[in-house]
């Protein structure tokens, strides 16, 4: 049986200039911010680790408590799903960055991965995400990967609420 995944895809525009995003996405101080506002109860930065090349690689932890998730995945992991995301970013280019984004989620058999793109013309920005969920679970993985991905597209609605804002600082 062939392994089906739920894409996402999402589009996030700034009134700012490409440098100063890139500064935002690759400083430690904008992602103890975002997660404090916007990761939720427990949330928690693990590691920053800047790249020679002027990149960075991000690894947090977030927790969605039992009560917000849809009783689809309940029934199948009782519990507060606790997710490992990782997000890179490469260095500014030409105007462009590029990155990855990951999320595992413990103790289940469902992985989001996928790319990022910022770039930027005239003094704005924008940020391009596109990646898959899958949960390898027989007949109702289907369900949970939309459930997952409608999750990730909410919460990346936030994120971008929450940049603008910080930016605008």
């Amino acid at each position: 049986m062939p392994v089906v995944s739920r894409r996402i895809e999402h589009s996030s525009s700034y009134p700012f200039p490409v440098a100063e995003v890139h500064a935002a996405l690759t400083g430690e101080q904008y992602w103890r911010d975002r997660l404090a506002e916007v990761g939720g109860d427990g949330a928690a930065l693990d590691a920053i680790t800047p790249t020679a090349s002027g990149g960075v690689t991000v690894t947090m932890t977030q927790a969605i408590p039992e009560d917000h998730l849809p009783s689809i995945v309940t029934k199948i992991r009782p519990g507060d799903l606790i997710i490992t995301r990782t997000e890179t970013w490469g260095p500014l280019v030409g105007g462009r960055a590029t990155g990855t984004f990951a999320a595992e989620v413990e103790g289940a058999p469902a992985q989001i991965s996928g790319n990022q793109t910022l770039a930027g013309e005239n003094g704005s920005s924008t940020i391009d995400v596109n990646g898959a969920a899958e949960v390898k679970i027989p007949l109702v993985g289907g369900k949970i990967e939309s459930a997952i991905a409608d999750e990730i597209l909410r919460l990346l609605d936030r994120e971008q609420e929450f940049t603008g804002a910080w930016l605008a600082r």
